[in-house]
């Protein structure tokens, strides 16, 4: 018989959670990644939970430098310990920079039936008032006692977001993540969760580990072009003629193109690229015109932002969704 999962695994990616800097006075000029994961549990001074916490090192590097070679490692590792009888939940510390991209590849590669929750700081781990130990304690929390059906969440600043709509919105504050109009689906406070909402449901399937290639060099190249007064098809034009497989356009408003770029997107789709569109907006999703004139010809990222639908490109690509331009 399987026994009762008694143990929460805390990973460590690197980033300002586990950064250092000259002076406890210091929050900006740091050193990313020079704290060990079994040292921010001990630092934070984990008390909850009944659970066992055991830790693991998968990474030491700044977020801002997350590559597919670390995500396809984290992947794997979550999913080896989810697959452990005992393993209850996954908690992994990370960067902020990318944490919003890094949270939506687990989900969508993943799709995890038991809880996996990301959680990261503003401030380093030598700052005299660090918000890192807070936020691993909070995540720990909701390890321990969030539904299973919600998916991959990340715990910040007291709130809970889903990785369908967390995104990172201020460079500095603690409070520096949202979740646009949807909201986070919960708060913590002393410890105790209290859950605001069921996350936003998404049709896809999980695409699993063996659609991510061990060779980074095998993975599709998808860029993101953004959308402004003034665009140069030239840019679209330089991506098809180098090699690339997808564009994201990070569109003005509801999903609007300027019209230098839309003549450079359809020969970008004439040579076999992937092309989507996200809003640049912070906040909001487009909504597609229900008139043949008013529809634009390239499809909807809906809400995602184009930092995560730049994600689920590489993935459709990997996993056969959408037809690679090289094959």
């Amino acid at each position: 018989m399987p026994s009762t999962p008694s143990v929460i695994v805390v990973l460590g990616t690197g980033g300002t959670i586990s950064a250092r800097a000259d002076s406890p006075q210091e929050t900006l000029a740091y050193r990313a990644g020079e704290v060990g994961v079994d040292q921010l549990v001990a630092d934070a001074g984990v008390v909850h939970t009944g659970f066992v916490i055991e830790t693991g090192q998968v990474a030491q590097i700044d977020s801002k430098d997350m590559d597919f070679a670390t995500w396809r490692r984290l992947a794997e590792s979550v999913a080896a310990h989810l697959a452990r009888d005992e393993v209850h939940a996954v908690v992994v510390t990370h960067g902020t920079d990318t944490l919003e991209e890094t949270a939506w590849f687990l989900q969508r590669v993943l799709a995890p039936t038991q809880p996996v929750v990301l959680t990261a700081a503003m401030r380093p781990a030598s700052a005299a008032d660090a918000d890192g130990p807070r936020n691993l304690n909070d995540a720990i929390a909701v390890a321990a006692s969030i539904a299973a059906s919600v998916g991959v969440v990340a715990v910040l600043a007291g709130s809970v977001h889903s990785a369908r709509d967390v995104r990172k919105v201020h460079p500095t504050r603690l409070d520096a993540f949202a979740s646009g109009d949807a909201g986070p689906i919960g708060r913590i406070e002393h410890g105790c969760l209290s859950m605001l909402r069921e996350p936003t449901p998404w049709p896809g399937h999980a695409i699993g580990v063996d659609c991510l290639p061990i060779d980074v060099a095998a993975w599709p190249w998808v860029e993101i072009v953004t959308s402004a007064a003034g665009s140069d098809a030239r840019a679209v034009d330089a991506l098809v003629a180098a090699g690339c497989d997808g564009i994201v356009v990070a569109a003005t408003g509801n999903g609007s193109v300027h019209r230098a770029l839309e003549a450079a997107l359809a020969r970008a789709r004439s040579a076999g690229l992937a092309i989507a569109r996200g809003t640049r907006c912070q906040n909001g999703s487009i909504v597609e015109s229900t008139s043949t004139e008013g529809r634009s010809a390239y499809p909807s990222a809906g809400d995602l932002t184009p930092q995560k639908a730049r994600v689920e490109m590489l993935l459709e690509l990997l996993s056969g969704t959408l037809k690679r331009r090289r094959e």
